[in-house]
């Protein structure tokens, strides 16, 4: 497992170093809430690992979110990261592909993620089963579960390890990785290292509980030892 961190700002970012990938988001703005282009630029200059880049938590707004998508691959970010907050085959569909588009284009070694929310059913959203086979089929690199609403329940309240293990499973079958998030805890990390994503991605955990305090330097060093 690799482990992202999410900060929200330089300051932050300097504290998450000890990660795999650093991710830069907005959590005023929502669970994938997007930064500033200015701030995933200066991430990008910080450090030499790689730079993930949420773009928002989004409705059925194509060309919105291949243009946010756009300015983040140009902005630095390694990784493009959007969530589907609607439902929808072919809306899906037409949204992941735009995305896909907007960033290989130019960009063809970046990774796109397509996030659907282990919530989906409170949020009338799309299911992340029904979400993979159509990030596959549209060439998105990885498939990720996370929590939409941020009210202290985790990805383990709505999904358990057999069903994690299933949606892992899924991805792989159609060439992607798999990152997993959520409000997870250290109390987490024995499933997890049973369910083994590519990634697990926090913020809270690192912050000592509350997603909207301070990421603490030493919580990061600790879990990357633990995670790697």
């Amino acid at each position: 497992m690799r482990l992202l961190v999410s900060p929200r700002d330089i300051e932050e970012a300097k504290r998450s170093c000890a990660a795999d990938i650093i991710d830069v988001k907005r959590p005023a703005e929502g669970s994938l809430g997007a930064n500033f282009p200015w701030i995933i630029r200066a991430v990008r200059n910080l450090s030499e690992k790689p730079v993930s880049a949420a773009i928002g938590d989004f409705d059925f707004k194509p060309g919105g979110a291949s243009l946010a998508a756009y300015g983040a691959a140009h902005a630095g970010a390694d990784y493009i990261k959007i969530g589907l907050m609607f439902d929808g085959v072919k809306r899906a569909e037409e949204v992941i592909r735009a995305v896909v588009k907007a960033v290989k284009d130019e960009f063809p070694d970046k990774y796109v993620v397509i996030a659907a929310y282990s919530d989906y059913i409170r949020l009338g959203a799309i299911s992340p089963f029904t979400m993979s086979p159509i990030a596959a089929a549209a060439g998105a690199d990885v498939a990720m579960v996370d929590t939409g609403i941020k009210d202290g329940k985790s990805t383990f309240d709505f999904m358990n390890e057999e069903s994690l293990m299933e949606f892992i499973g899924l991805n792989h079958d159609g060439g992607m990785q798999t990152a997993l998030a959520g409000s997870l805890s250290f109390d987490h990390l024995p499933a997890l290292r049973r369910i083994n994503p590519d990634i697990i991605g926090v913020r809270g955990m690192v912050c000592g509980g509350n997603r909207n305090a301070t990421i603490k330097e030493d919580l990061v060093i600790r879990l990357a030892r633990m995670v790697g």
